[in-house]
């Protein structure tokens, strides 16, 4: 069983889609006028990657689960309009990467999000 928030967000429905094979569910988490912000090694704090919409949304999310991984929701946390959760994922390889989460919620939907990624080298 789930648990929904106040905000409506339901956490097993993150697990769930995070966790999937697809992008698809998980999408649909996303307000339509979503945006999120990547921070990683290759994108800088002062030069994020941002994504605006839920069509470059998709894109993202297209190009991660077409890839050997998996993925794990590990933590998640949310109070009020606002949740946290980190990620981990493993290529077929072994690579790893772990991903945290900073979103803002709109009416049980991810409006704002903050990704801040590393991954082995």
């Amino acid at each position: 069983m789930g648990t929904t928030t106040g905000s409506g967000f339901d956490t097993e429905t993150l697990r769930r889609a995070i966790e999937g094979n697809t992008g698809n569910n998980l999408l649909s988490l996303y307000a339509d006028d979503a945006e999120i912000r990547i921070v990683d090694r290759n994108n800088q704090p002062s030069h994020p990657t941002v994504l605006h919409g839920r069509g470059q949304i998709a894109e993202l999310l297209d190009d991660v689960y077409s890839r050997d991984m998996t993925h794990k929701l590990d933590q998640c946390v949310v109070q009020g309009d606002r949740a946290a959760y980190s990620e981990s994922c493993e290529y077929a390889d072994g690579t790893r990467v772990l991903a945290e989460s900073m979103v803002t919620l709109r009416d049980g939907k991810i409006a704002d999000q903050l990704i801040v990624q590393a991954w082995d080298e």
